[in-house]
């Protein structure tokens, strides 16, 4: 459900088809502060009791010993397979509460209540729940689709300008992988990436959510397709990893993916340079420019294979042969990678850049 306006409506008409005795509510310490009982309000009508724990916030809490806060509150309450759990926060907490629900009492009903532009367009939607391990992003997880998500979009207006420029690359990135046209709608309106216009936003999320939705439901499991959403995510996960998971956001660092996948597509000749061209003059104007600890290259190739998406000695690299078709490049190693990732760097400066005294996080 997606719209402004309709939280306290929508969501007790679907958490009350589910939930018969108790409700945990997930959230972080900036979500509380920011709603401070807002969901709880919002079921107060039904016959339910509801609770809530409250998780730090940031990537670099997306760990088991968090996850372990969230059994401990469930536990302290008596929870049973009857119990539903909501997440009422961004990417970190519904990831969370999802392997939360995947795995207590193995398996509980879970509602997502996504207050980010990226939750929204793409964490909430398709049933991917995990938590990090220092060597690897994501690497610990399940598959557990949420009963209902519920995306008011009037939950934006208190997001910081950075968060929703993060939200803005995945959701672009639908547009890249499989939606020319959505691509076109978001280049129009560039003007209105900042604002608080409801109305484009609605139509933003709706055909971006569209995209992903029909990727997921051919493929849930990603055996094949699915796999084209991990665009810009190996050199994304790289950044977050050998940053330490606290310098950068999702968004930032796909962000920054995407533009080089984008190059090294049009390096191999299978995307045509005015494609490129477009989606770096989309891309570039919003990226965060990175800087990371010193890379060579048997640090990139660690790193790059440690990412869910290799296998073998190589990867499964998202390219693409033009606005609106990615594909999978199969068996690209990280040696064939390295160089581009050179050449990347001298051809867009200012993207990447490099703090040759810091230690690499891990």
């Amino acid at each position: 459900l997606i719209g402004a306006g309709l939280l306290d409506e929508a969501l007790p008409r679907v958490v009350g088809s589910v939930a018969r005795e108790l409700v945990l509510v997930v959230t972080n310490e900036t979500v509380a502060r920011l709603y401070p009982g807002r969901i709880e309000r919002a079921l107060a009508g039904l016959p339910l009791r509801v609770e809530t724990v409250v998780l730090p916030d940031g990537e670099q809490y997306k760990t088991l010993a968090t996850l372990e806060r969230v059994f401990d509150r469930l536990m302290a309450l008596e929870a049973n397979r009857k119990t539903v759990l909501v997440a009422f926060g961004g990417g970190v907490i519904g990831d969370l509460t999802g392997f939360a629900a995947a795995t207590f009492m193995r398996g509980v009903p879970f509602f997502q209540v996504p207050t980010t532009l990226l939750a929204q367009v793409d964490s909430s939607v398709g049933g991917k729940t995990a938590v990090n391990h220092r060597l690897g992003k994501n690497a610990i997880g399940a598959f557990r689709q949420p009963h209902g998500v519920v995306m008011e979009l009037e939950l934006l207006a208190t997001l910081p300008e950075r968060e929703l420029r993060a939200g803005l690359f995945e959701l672009i990135k639908h547009g890249i992988i499989r939606d020319a046209e959505l691509f076109g709608f978001l280049e129009a309106n560039q003007r209105r990436f900042a604002g608080r216009d409801w109305g484009f936003w609605e139509e933003a999320v709706l055909r971006s959510c569209r995209v992903k939705a029909a990727v997921v439901e051919a493929d849930e499991r990603e055996a094949d397709l699915r796999a084209i959403l991990n665009f810009g995510h190996s050199l994304g996960h790289l950044v977050e990893t050998h940053t330490g998971y606290a310098r950068y956001l999702h968004g930032e660092a796909v962000g920054v993916g995407m533009l080089f996948a984008a190059y090294a597509s049009c390096h191999w000749g299978d995307l045509p340079q005015a494609d490129f061209q477009r989606i770096r003059a989309l891309l570039e104007p919003l990226l965060t420019p990175v800087h990371m600890p010193a890379l060579d290259s048997r640090r990139f190739g660690t790193l790059l294979m440690h990412d869910k998406k290799a296998a073998g000695g190589s990867l499964r690299f998202v390219a693409l042969r033009g606005l609106g078709a990615a594909f999978i490049r199969e068996r690209t190693a990280p040696t064939e990678l390295w160089p581009l990732f050179g050449a990347f760097l001298e051809d867009l400066p200012g993207v990447i850049g490099f703090d040759e005294s810091a230690a690499a996080a891990g």
